[in-house]
């Protein structure tokens, strides 16, 4: 007997060719039907997020990542909005050419198919990927998390509502049940799903990857370091480290840890922690770091599971070195691939940190928190790619098209 689960799933790929088929007027009129409806019924989802946040504990950091307002749906809106504008990824010529027996060869951009996605408790990501997939023709299979089920199936609903406004069909995006028992489906139905993107912590993307016999493309979880090389500005090196420390320290492109040069320790920590105090945040500290941070009210000795801690709070740990050689081997160890900085006034040191660093952004005087789709011009985004294969870097609509041959011929044989 089919399983709920395999009955969504299988609706889903149903419905993903009545998408590839829809005309451009309708997928922008879906897009910009579903940023009305956001706008339309604000505060019917917020309700919906109230419920969830009712869940966490008030002092839980994370409640930040669930947590929507008005001014969040307004720039999800917006940002739908954005997407609805660019230009379809899909059905471009990549190549063409004729065979010496007269084949007509071309090589077009198509849906990957059916788009399955698996993240945890922020909410955004619902309309973000649904978005996504709608504009580059690609049905979305959702698997949120329980933490925010209420908010994802009010959010779910506005857009299957649109969808069938403008003659698509709405099961061209389905939410699966949030328990964790609906991956199991989605891990062995090749037939039916074409890449699954997992989206949230080390341990979520480590269990998809173990167990998905459908292809995954990795969103990788951010342990994101930045390196202050003995010839930074301090000025500027604390105002990068504080930006990218506290603006949002729940987001995977918030520093992590924050590796110091010996010879500017001293003054460097001076000035971060006085900058640190006002929010306040925490401090893991190596052997070094502790000794010149012992006024520091929120010090803590840094344990060797603090070096490679995704802390998604306001904390960090803090490492010295003697040179860039050795801040070179502490990120090759620790990094996760997603976003490191250097600051430095030495051009060279720069350079060499920008070639020799194996991430999928990375930057010499800037923060972190800047690797974001959206950011980075590319629209909305499913999350950063720390991967290799076929994306990598901010994950965007430009990624999600596979290509085809189309082969056209008069009767020729082989």
């Amino acid at each position: 007997m089919m399983s709920k689960v395999q009955s969504i799933i299988k609706r889903t790929f149903k419905a993903s060719g009545n998408l590839r088929t829809a005309s451009s007027a309708q997928i922008r009129s879906v897009l910009n039907g579903i940023a009305k409806a956001i706008d339309t019924n604000t505060l019917a989802i917020l309700k919906a997020n109230k419920k969830d946040i009712a869940n966490y504990e008030a002092n839980n950091p994370k409640i930040d990542r669930l947590l929507l307002n008005e001014h969040r749906l307004k720039a999800i809106g917006n940002s739908i909005s954005k997407v609805a504008k660019l230009t379809d990824p899909t059905g471009k010529i990549l190549e063409k050419k004729i065979l010496y027996n007269g084949l007509l060869l071309e090589k077009q951009t198509v849906p990957l198919g059916v788009v399955g996605a698996i993240y945890e408790s922020r909410p955004n990501v619902t309309f973000d990927i649904a978005a996504l997939c709608i504009r580059s023709r690609n049905a979305a299979l959702l698997k949120g998390s329980k933490e925010a089920e209420h908010t994802n199936r009010i959010s779910v609903k506005l857009i299957k509502a649109v969808l069938k406004e403008n003659k698509i069909h709405p099961d061209a995006v389905n939410l699966l049940p949030s328990e964790r028992a609906s991956v199991k489906d989605m891990f062995t139905a090749t037939k039916y799903i074409d890449v699954i993107i997992p989206r949230g912590s080390d341990s979520l993307i480590k269990y998809v990857r173990a167990n998905s016999r459908v292809p995954v493309i990795e969103t990788g979880a951010g342990v994101v370091h930045i390196y202050i090389e003995k010839e930074a500005n301090l000025s500027k090196a604390v105002s990068i480290v504080v930006n990218a420390k506290t603006t949002r320290p729940s987001v995977c492109n918030a520093v992590d840890t924050i590796v110091i040069d010996e010879a500017i320790a001293p003054l460097f920590l001076q000035q971060l922690q006085t900058e640190f105090n006002k929010f306040p945040v925490e401090i893991y500290a190596d052997k070094k770091s502790y000794a010149l941070l012992k006024g520091y009210a929120h010090l803590h000795k840094a344990s060797l599971n603090d070096f490679g801690r995704e802390f998604l709070s306001l904390k960090c740990a803090v490492k010295i070195v003697k040179n860039l050689e050795e801040a070179l081997a502490h990120i090759q160890k620790y990094s996760t691939r997603h976003s490191e900085s250097i600051v430095s006034e030495n051009k060279k040191q720069c350079q060499r940190f920008l070639k020799e660093v194996d991430a999928a952004v990375v930057y010499s005087n800037a923060s972190t928190r800047f690797t974001d789709g959206e950011v980075f011009e590319l629209g909305a985004e499913i999350g950063i790619s720390t991967q290799k294969l076929h994306a990598r870097g901010p994950f965007a609509l430009e990624k999600l098209v596979t290509e085809k041959w189309i082969v056209k011929g008069n009767g020729q044989t082989r």
